[in-house]
This record gives C-alpha cells, sequence and structure tokens, in this order.
C-alpha cells in the first residue's frame, strides 16, 4: 500500500534566519540606493563645472558663472547627505574629489580667462592652490577645515564675475586674495548648514531661491555676501555649532 512520504524535518530557526537574511538585504538595498543617489549628485556636480569651461573657452562668462553657483549649492547638499546618511564609500569619494577639482577648481580658474600670459599664469596658480588645498582636506581637528574650501573660493570668484561683467582686472586681484586663502592653512569651522541652525538652512534656501527666481546680480551679491561672511568671521557666525559640539564630543 502507498503511504505519503513525511515531510523532512526543518532545522529550528531555518524561516527566522531566512526572514533576517531578507531584511539585511533589505537594509544592503536602500544603503546602495542612498549611494547611488549621491554618486549621481556628485556626477551631476562635475557636469556642471564641465558646462562652465566649456562656456568659458565660448566666452560666455555670464553662464559659466551661473553653473559654478549652482554647483557651490549642490555640493552643499551632496556633503550633507553623505554626513546624515553615513555614507562613504571609496568611488564616492574619489568620484567628489574629481567633482571638487573640475568645478571649483579648474572651471573656476577659468574665469580668469587664457587671453594673455598674466592670466594664463594666474588661472595655472589657481588650480595648483585648489589641488594643494584639496590635499590637506583633512585637518586632523575634528569638524574643522584647514585652507579655505575651494568652493567658497569659486563661489566669490563666480559672484564676482557676475557683478563685475568679467572685469579682468578685478577677477585677477580676486583670484590672488583666493589662492592665498587657500593656502593660508587657517582652520575653517565645517559648514553643516543643512544640519545646524534653522537660520542657515534659511541661509542656503535663500541661495537657491535667488538663484531660480532672482536677476544674476542680486543673487551674485547674495552668494558674494554669504562666502564673504564665512571668510572673514568663520568662527563668530559659523563656527558656534560646531564649537559647541565639539566641546560635547570631549566631555
Amino acid at each position: 500500500s502507498w503511504e505519503p512520504i513525511a515531510p523532512l524535518p526543518s532545522a529550528p530557526g531555518q524561516c527566522t534566519s531566512f526572514f533576517l537574511t531578507n531584511d539585511q538585504s533589505q537594509r544592503q538595498m536602500n544603503e546602495l540606493s542612498r549611494k547611488d543617489v549621491t554618486i549621481a549628485l556628485s556626477l551631476v556636480n562635475m557636469v556642471l563645472g564641465l558646462f562652465s569651461i566649456f562656456c568659458s573657452f565660448c566666452k560666455k562668462s555670464r553662464c559659466a558663472s551661473w553653473m559654478l553657483l549652482v554647483s557651490f549649492l549642490l555640493d552643499m547638499a551632496v556633503r550633507a547627505m553623505t554626513r546624515s546618511l553615513n555614507i562613504c564609500s571609496k568611488l564616492g569619494a574619489e568620484l567628489n574629489d574629481i567633482a571638487v577639482f573640475t568645478t571649483f577648481g579648474l572651471a573656476s580658474a577659468l574665469l580668469l580667462g587664457v587671453d594673455g600670459p598674466l592670466n594664463a599664469f594666474l588661472a595655472i596658480i589657481y588650480v595648483l592652490a585648489a589641488s594643494f588645498r584639496l590635499c590637506f582636506y583633512s585637518a586632523g581637528i575634528p569638524l574643522t577645515y584647514r585652507g579655505l574650501p575651494c568652493p567658497y573660493a569659486s563661489c566669490v570668484l563666480a559672484s564676482t564675475s557676475l557683478l563685475t561683467k568679467g572685469n579682468t582686472f578685478i577677477l585677477s586681484c580676486v583670484a590672488s586674495l583666493m589662492i592665498l586663502f587657500m593656502i593660508d592653512q587657517s582652520y575653517y569651522p565645517r559648514d553643516e548648514i543643512l544640519e545646524s541652525e534653522k537660520w542657515k538652512k534659511m541661509v542656503y534656501l535663500g541661495g537657491i531661491i535667488m538663484l531660480l527666481l532672482c536677476p544674476f546680480s542680486l543673487t551674485a551679491f547674495y552668494c558674494l555676501m554669504w562666502s564673504l561672511s564665512y571668510i572673514f568671521f568663520p568662527d563668530v557666525l559659523w563656527g558656534k555649532t560646531a564649537c559647541l559640539r565639539l566641546q560635547h564630543r570631549r566631555n
């Protein structure tokens, strides 16, 4: 007579481990998707820098400067997402470094123009200073940068270009000053604007609104005042939260 085959005994906890594996896979998928978002934003930042370079070669300094201001705001968003989501990948870090060098180093230097030997020489010095600054990105002190961050120097240069309609002499003077700030190795607070006080978030939101809705001159003046306040009053205006966090970590 035919007898049904008894089911094989399952190991204890086998079903539980299966669901745990599914949960782990879901978390890994979410982490990968977050990394993909930050990598995509870094790519967009780099593409904006390449377009800015193209506009500079085509003598369209206004368009080139506008793209650098967009990259300035986008770079802050990328860094905020990386910190808040605790995303750290070798590919993302390397891609972000390339994007920063392309946009805030090379593209910003080309705003000076390469028509004459002096402008070309100053543009080369600016690129070298930005590279030097990136090499010393890690200050060794929590919540601080060593040397003026390249995005702020680029923002000052792009804003000045828009306000002066690409005046070569003024741009050369401003670029020389930014070079000194980048290689000075002074300490600047980490600008965690999107993770800080509400007024700093409003400053960032104001930059986006100005960039999208306001004339170039007004937007350039807003971004210039924002960057200069960080350069000349880093601790008074922008470093209070960083100092408090550093003291809290030490305690």
